[in-house]
């Protein structure tokens, strides 16, 4: 349930900040302090990468929420914008919007999560752990970092920081609280020696939105300042900061309860990333219900969430309360009772329930939106099948963004986002067979091609079919791949960058060269 406004008294404000703070759990980090003062796993803060990205998604034709605080979002000042990095910049949005404006702001705010400081921007992060979002951005760092520097940015920046800083300050009690009740339940402490870390950044034209993403240790949710306080949005982002290493270090316990799964993946309403990873599903589940022990809810108000969560899929959420309720009276923090909460779920007894469970059937499609062709089958935009593919690719499945991609070169043989794209899949899938075939099909199809093929795809082919050379030990070929890449005019600067590197040292995935397994993206 979403919290509207929440404020907590000043007293008792202060209580739990002591109480926390007595064990190094938790601080706002703000710029008198000292790194080693106030890192402690915990802040809330705006965050000029963040801000950024936002300044150029608005004057890229993206809209900022109107229930943003007012003079916050910069969007009609910025759309009058016509230098060349503007331009460069409306051309590259235009090409990787998403048909969902929510789904498009996850994406770049993805980036923006994973780029170090102005004025570069680069992603601080080795290539080879890029999620595969980001990756579907390549380019976009030159392009931001030169509207930054055109459009001032750092000006405004300086300008609105204390704005920033204000509406930070609104989100400390209620983020506070959050962690205290979750910490609390859980029983768990984090202590200021762990790496990890949980950031909420406030960029208030985000509004009612809100973006989770984790890089690693390192989770951030970015939230705006919309009507409503996004509680349950934090709160279940601080659960999975939380519980995630606790589900993993306890993998093979969580495996053991695989033959459930064939059970969930029935669900039509089931997320697909469910349907096969039992320890995601766990994951997910595991959270769902701490969320409904901590709302105290009635008896027949848990069971129809229950049941809620039955039929749509995460049928796990039944027997992890009922293991809960076991928790509540024993005295060990969650990482320590995780195994005995897994051998409290008994997988016969629960394919035995599963059996009767009713799950809900996927929704019906608009007769008035479905388009059909002679045949009665739909008829789906390619653009679309592009965009859906290049989400699946974002959402690490592989198997589904092929499919998209298959079915448009079904239409369209030499279609050379397609081609790419698969290739992109099949690199993901760990095919590298099928990658070099399709890589090598992209470029003998530039010639027939019947538009104009993008010249970072091209160069991003080269760099690929270089890198397969040399984990081949076929060093002389690698080195033609990528002088190629070098010498395609008009492709980006990083996959110039990975082409020149290609040159001068063997590739290795270890070695973190620039694009990594998926690097370049879906271009489009």
């Amino acid at each position: 349930m979403i919290l509207d406004r929440i404020r907590i008294r000043y007293i008792a404000f202060c209580v739990l900040a002591s109480a926390i703070g007595a064990c190094g759990l938790f601080s706002f980090s703000r710029a008198q302090q000292s790194p080693a003062q106030s890192y402690t796993g915990i802040h809330v803060e705006p965050n000029e990468q963040v801000f950024a990205t936002m300044r150029a998604l608005e004057a890229a034709g993206f809209s900022a929420s109107e229930n943003s605080l007012a003079g916050m979002a910069l969007e009609g000042e910025l759309s009058k914008l016509q230098g060349p990095a503007a331009i460069a910049l409306r051309k590259f949005y235009a090409g990787h919007a998403l048909a969902d404006p929510e789904e498009t702001l996850s994406r770049f705010m993805a980036f923006a999560l994973v780029a170090d400081p102005p004025p570069q921007f680069q992603i601080r992060l080795n290539p080879d752990l890029i999620p595969p979002d980001v990756l579907t951005l390549n380019g976009f760092q030159e392009i931001l970092a030169a509207f930054y520097r055109e459009a001032n940015l750092e000006t405004q920046w300086q300008k609105m920081q204390p704005e920033y800083e204000r509406a930070a300050e609104m989100y400390e009690s209620p983020v506070l609280r959050i962690v205290a009740v979750s910490n609390g339940y859980l029983r768990e402490v984090m202590r200021s020696s762990d790496a990890r870390s949980f950031t909420v950044y406030v960029e208030p034209p985000v509004g009612n939105r809100t973006v989770f993403r984790n890089s690693g240790d390192q989770y951030g949710i970015v939230v705006g300042s919309g009507s409503d306080f996004p509680a349950a949005e934090i709160q279940h982002a601080y659960l999975h900061f939380l519980l995630d290493p606790i589900v993993l270090r306890n993998r093979l316990l969580v495996e053991k309860k695989d033959a459930l799964l064939g059970s969930a993946a029935r669900a039509p309403l089931l997320p697909p990333e469910y349907h096969e990873d039992i320890v995601a599903l766990m994951d997910e589940c595991v959270i769902i219900a701490v969320e409904l022990r901590l709302r105290k809810m009635s008896p027949a108000q848990l069971e129809t969430a229950l049941q809620e969560n039955d039929s749509t899929g995460f049928v796990l959420v039944r027997p992890i309360v009922q293991q809960l309720v076991k928790f509540e009276q024993a005295e060990p923090a969650m990482s320590y009772y995780f195994p005995d909460l897994m051998t409290g779920i008994d997988v016969q007894a629960e394919q035995k329930r599963l059996q009767h469970v009713n799950f809900t059937p996927a929704p019906a499609t608009d007769e008035a939106e479905a388009k059909t062709n002679p045949s009665g089958t739909p008829v789906v935009d390619i653009n679309q099948l592009l965009d859906e593919g290049d989400s699946k690719i974002a959402q690490q499945d592989a198997k589904a963004a092929a499919a998209k991609f298959e079915q448009v070169l079904q239409r369209d043989p030499h279609q050379p986002r397609a081609i790419y794209g698969l290739a992109i899949a099949a690199v993901f899938s760990g095919e590298g067979d099928r990658a070099k075939g399709l890589f090598e099909e992209l470029l003998s199809a530039r010639q027939a091609a019947s538009e104009t093929v993008d010249p970072s795809l091209v160069a991003w082919s080269h760099v690929y079919l270089g890198r397969m050379h040399d984990l081949a030990g076929e060093r002389s070929l690698a080195v033609e791949e990528y002088r190629a890449a070098v010498g395609v005019s008009g492709a980006s600067e990083e996959a110039h960058s990975a082409g020149e590197r290609g040159v001068n040292q063997v590739y290795a995935p270890n070695l973190g060269a620039s694009g990594g397994p998926g690097a370049g993206g879906t271009q489009k």
